[in-house]
């Protein structure tokens, strides 16, 4: 893989949690937003240069839509149930017609990822389940891959940033490969990593148990450095990445909460300048 260095710039931390609000807008398919409202989702259309006539659809979910993936005339559509189960908030994984809106099939998966000709990735880890499920434009199953986490689809085929629940953990960055079998690469210190930034070269980066982890198309991975002393307990610590390729910055957003109760928040936002440094040797 290619060589990256981290410069740490900026580094402020401020009393409380900062997440981040959630957005109503799931997707942007060709100039189009795919919006959340309420239990609905909406695509909001275009209009016609000859007649005036809006095209569009709404379709309701019977869930709270969380997230949204399009690939070729397919949508795939995440929700969270209304009411709290087995599975927590987990809703259905609705597969609807792009262009009508109208429902083609319901599946099951926390995460998703679209790949070509209208076919998705979903995958579902917990009570004995860490899958990963391929399913074609009309929702039949096609592949199944024992491995779930982030997904990160490139022309080389699907990355997974595998997030398990297991003590120690035994995720790793894997590639899936077609007849079902995982290519196992890093392994992961931290089992509940936050979702990667993927740099122009096809880099992965994370937050493995507190330092900034950089992993390759080939799977292998690198330190890059330490953006806080964890001390072995991540599940205090909850982080999100922004990576602007503009200017080269990625930021870094960790929310640290204390040990005991009652239960105190802090933010501590890091900003990285990322410059490539060469291949590797």
């Amino acid at each position: 893989m290619g060589r990256w260095r981290a410069t740490e710039s900026d580094r402020v931390t401020v009393d409380g949690s900062a997440y981040p609000p959630r957005s109503a807008e799931l997707a942007v398919v060709g100039g189009r937003a795919v919006v959340s409202a309420g239990t609905e989702v909406v695509s909001a259309g275009t209009v016609s240069a000859g007649t005036g006539a809006e095209s569009g659809w709404r379709h309701e979910c019977g869930a709270r839509p969380r997230a949204a993936y399009a690939s070729a005339d397919r949508l795939l559509v995440l929700t969270d149930s209304l009411d709290y189960h087995a599975w927590g908030h987990l809703g259905p994984a609705l597969l609807l017609d792009l262009e009508t809106g109208e429902r083609v099939a319901e599946l099951r998966g926390e995460r998703a990822a679209a790949v070509s000709g209208g076919r998705f990735l979903l995958g579902l880890e917990g009570y004995g389940t860490f899958s990963t499920w391929l399913h074609d434009r009309d929702g039949a199953l096609l592949t199944t891959w024992h491995s779930y986490g982030h997904y990160v689809v490139d022309p080389d085929g699907v990355r997974v940033v595998e997030c398990d629940r297991r003590r120690p953990t035994r995720s790793a960055v894997v590639r899936l490969l077609p007849d079902g079998s995982v290519e196992r690469g890093h392994a992961l210190h931290d089992g509940q990593v936050a979702a990667p930034v993927v740099l122009p070269d096809g880099t992965v980066v994370v937050v493995d148990g507190g330092t900034l982890l950089a992993v390759g198309p080939d799977l292998r991975g690198e330190v890059l450095v330490e953006v806080l002393d964890v001390g072995g307990e991540s599940w205090r610590f909850t982080t999100t990445l922004d990576w602007d390729a503009g200017e080269g910055a990625l930021l870094v957003t960790v929310v640290e909460r204390t040990r005991d109760v009652p239960v105190v928040h802090k933010t501590h936002r890091v900003l990285y300048a990322l410059r490539p440094v060469g291949p590797a040797v």
